[in-house]
């Protein structure tokens, strides 16, 4: 979850809501976002005070008895660790949107064929900007790349584009053939080239992921450790790399 996109604290009088400008205020607009998640088998994040996080999906929610109903896995003990919290944060993507809730009441439902994750339709729901940074698609000439190791083939280093790139994240291309990645998981250690003077080593963080029609999936990264030498050589390339593509452009 990032920290500029986190739901602030009511001040000390009770007052104030810092972030009510990014509140759904609309139960209709709010039941439309929702629809957007289920309809879409929109991956949802749920993460527990503790910092665990499962990977759902919304199957159903009904406004009238106030309820959602969530995939889950009985098998997975992330579950058991986000019942025994007794709340969660729900964070899903919506095209450049970034959608917020909480959620409580959370209870494990069965039934012969499967078992769902049942919680209490959020009274409030938050809608965010995604990039709140300037974003530049990599120069292909360059062939920037990022080599990590898949978890389910340690003994295999990908070498993938870096299809585009901002202070805050990246994008990163997924072949088609290769299995695909867990929304959540944190790669650590993974070696950044974006071009011949601007190389780092950084954590990624994988936020959602969507499929290309050229093929191979989009997989959107939050930079995690990023150190200020990182940080510096990062913005230097997006700035060098937005005038290149305005002398291009004009050309």
């Amino acid at each position: 979850m990032l920290l500029d996109t986190r739901p602030a604290s009511l001040g000390p009088g009770g007052d104030v809501d810092a972030w009510g400008a990014f509140r759904v205020d609309d139960p209709a607009e709010r039941d439309r976002l929702l629809r957007q998640l289920r309809d879409g088998s929109v991956p949802v994040n749920l993460s527990s005070p503790a910092g665990g996080t499962v990977v759902s999906a919304l199957w159903s929610f009904d406004a009238a008895q106030g309820k959602l109903v969530f995939s889950a896995s009985e098998s997975d003990p992330r579950l058991q660790h986000l019942l025994e919290a007794d709340e969660a944060v729900a964070v899903a993507y919506l095209d450049n949107v970034k959608l917020q809730f909480d959620l409580s009441e959370m209870v494990l439902v069965r039934s012969t064929r499967a078992c769902a994750l049942q919680a209490r339709l959020p009274r409030d729901l938050y809608r965010f900007q995604r990039r709140t940074a300037y974003r530049v698609r990599t120069l292909e000439r360059s062939a920037p790349t990022a080599q990590l190791r898949h978890p389910a083939m340690p003994e295999m280093t990908l070498s993938l584009r870096v299809i585009d790139v901002s202070i805050g994240g990246c994008a990163l291309l997924l072949p088609r053939d290769v299995p695909g990645l867990q929304i959540g998981l944190l790669l650590q250690g993974v070696p950044v080239e974006l071009d011949a003077d601007t190389r780092f080593v950084a954590a990624l963080r994988l936020q959602h992921m969507s499929s290309l029609q050229q093929g191979g999936t989009r997989i959107g990264c939050e930079w995690q450790q990023l150190d200020g030498n990182a940080q510096r050589a990062l913005q230097r390339y997006i700035d060098q790399t937005q005038k290149r593509r305005r002398i291009l452009l004009s050309d």
